[in-house]
């Protein structure tokens, strides 16, 4: 996570294999990543307009190294079994997650309604 508006990570440096958390380029502009890996690497995005907008695919996109189509799809479509998500173990695979808030509202639920059966946690009043 930086605030980089040029490669960081290079494709040199990307063994098969490697999975990475592409997570620092948060707005317009920013990428962390040399293009070459995303081309080279199964690219799932949380979502794809948003990734596009503010995420690590948005340079590349946005210089066409990189096009919507080479965009293998989104976290979802492997969830819910649309899509397969590694295929072997020397597979290059790279999530660009731009963050959705929907996320974090189910991930807050579920440890809010474990703690709840586990009776732990300390209640606030709020006024």
């Amino acid at each position: 996570m930086t605030p980089s508006t040029t490669p960081i990570v290079k494709s040199t440096a990307i063994a098969p294999g490697t999975h990475i958390n592409a997570i620092g380029a948060d707005a317009p502009g920013k990428e962390e990543l040399d293009p070459k890996i995303l081309l080279k690497a199964k690219v799932v995005v949380d979502d794809l307009i948003q990734a596009r907008h503010s995420g690590e695919i948005n340079v590349p996109i946005k210089k066409r190294i990189l096009r919507v189509k080479d965009i293998y799809g989104e976290l979802g479509e492997i969830i819910i079994g649309e899509k397969e998500g590694r295929a072997s173990e020397e597979e290059v695979t790279v999530f660009d997650s731009t963050g959705l808030s929907l996320l974090d509202v189910s991930t807050a639920t579920l440890v809010y309604n474990k703690a709840r059966e586990k009776g732990i946690g300390t209640w606030l009043a709020i006024h």
